[in-house]
């Protein structure tokens, strides 16, 4: 009885101290090697994973933890219940930095460095049907850079330069996942329409609205919509030439309902440009504005180990320029860095915001969140099959993408 009592007991310990080991292994891939610290503060997480923040033994290339300074870094080990270890991470220590929450509605004109292949179609010939740029090899979402030698910014530059070459081959520049190469093409003559033809849609320009997040006072450095601009045809981010903000006033909305997005209906309301737009990426679009355009309280740009889940607020505009508050919960904060732009899903719960709109729209993209007095995050999708809720992207993350933007393109415009 004694021997079967502690086989038993061997049994049941080994097989909690197995899942206890498998659950810290499953922690740790979930927590990034890396995080940042605002200099003074202390650093913790707050997303509710149960983890303690112990002080690692000093090594080489950091300091200790109480008297880090801003570009210094320090170790700290994480442990599950304080028992288990779980990982080491490195914490840099920096400046903290204030911004201004925005939540307006901006307009956005943008034109493409190169043309984007949105589409292939074929070309009606007196041998029959071809396709010279699926022939050559192109694909969806190639950028054509230039045309033997000559740089095309426009559907026209593509057609003028194809409809001279009487037939002869070109020579395509080609950038495709950032890399750039060349291929050689011959135009189809098309029978039905008399000109020679690449045989594909290209798209070199975009425009629609958005929510502008913050920007920062000194630099005049702002960030919006919290994801890039992509092609509705490629779901490419369109390659950035040049771009503006204009004013933007919110007429109505088309609320969402379950498996249909819902959208704020808006127009431009001057065609006077509030800024330059200079960056088109991951994270959002990013420039440097001529005008403030909100008069919000300056606050904190929380790093994402502060973002906590439970109550927060958005700040949107539904109904003209004006934004309001609007309550929210967070509901899971995810530290992957394979999703920069799906750090949290969100669910509204403020009943007004609920009634008119449904819960997130389109348009609401860029939407600052905001919790314990500090701009934690911004909105950038909605789930189709429940409008009330939707993903937000770490502030951090937007932030340290406004830290790359040139503030020189201003000297050298005037």
């Amino acid at each position: 009885m004694f021997v079967r009592k502690s086989k038993f007991l061997f049994s049941l310990l080994s097989g909690v101290v197995a899942g206890v080991l498998a659950f810290t292994l499953t922690v740790g891939t979930t927590i990034p090697d890396r995080f940042s610290v605002v200099e003074g503060e202390n650093f913790s997480i707050e997303s509710g994973i149960p983890v303690d923040v112990q002080p690692s033994v000093v090594s080489a290339d950091s300091v200790e933890a109480s008297v880090a300074t801003a570009g210094h870094s320090y170790k700290v080990d994480l442990k599950l219940l304080g028992l288990f270890p779980v990982k080491q991470v490195t914490v840099d220590v920096v400046k903290g930095i204030t911004v201004i929450p925005c939540g307006t509605p901006f307009g956005i004109k943008m034109f493409t460095d190169g043309v984007l292949i949105i589409g292939m179609s074929t070309v009606d010939t007196e041998a029959g049907s071809v396709n010279p740029a699926k022939d050559a090899g192109l694909e969806l979402g190639d950028v054509i850079v230039s045309i033997d030698g000559k740089g095309v910014m426009s559907n026209e530059d593509v057609s003028k330069i194809i409809s001279e070459c009487d037939g002869s081959p070109l020579v395509l520049s080609v950038r495709r996942d950032n890399m750039t190469f060349d291929v050689s093409f011959t135009p189809a003559f098309s029978k039905s329409d008399g000109c020679y033809k690449l045989g594909a849609w290209v798209r070199d320009s975009s425009a629609g609205i958005g929510t502008l997040t913050f920007y920062e006072p000194e630099s005049m450095v702002f960030g919006g919509l919290g994801h890039g601009i992509c092609d509705m045809d490629t779901g490419e981010i369109l390659p950035l030439m040049s771009g503006e903000i204009v004013p933007a006033v919110i007429g109505g909305i088309n609320p969402g309902k379950v498996g249909q997005p819902g959208e704020l209906r808006g127009s431009f309301s001057s065609d006077k440009d509030m800024g330059v737009l200079t960056q088109n990426g991951e994270t959002g679009v990013y420039g440097i504005l001529d005008t403030a355009p909100s008069a919000h309280e300056p606050m904190q740009v929380a790093m994402r180990q502060q973002v906590q889940e439970g109550s927060a607020q958005i700040l949107t505009t539904i109904d003209g320029e004006t934004p309001q508050y609007y309550d929210i919960t967070i509901e899971k904060v995810n530290f992957n860095d394979n999703s920069p732009t799906k750090n949290m899903v969100i669910r509204i719960t403020d009943q007004e915001l609920l009634d008119k709109a449904g819960g997130i729209v389109q348009g609401m993209s860029g939407s600052p969140i905001i919790q314990n007095g500090m701009l934690v995050g911004a909105v950038t999708h909605v789930f189709v099959n429940d409008p009330t809720r939707g993903y937000g992207i770490f502030a951090e993350n937007m932030l340290n993408t406004a830290k790359t933007v040139d503030t020189s393109v201003l000297d050298k415009a005037s």
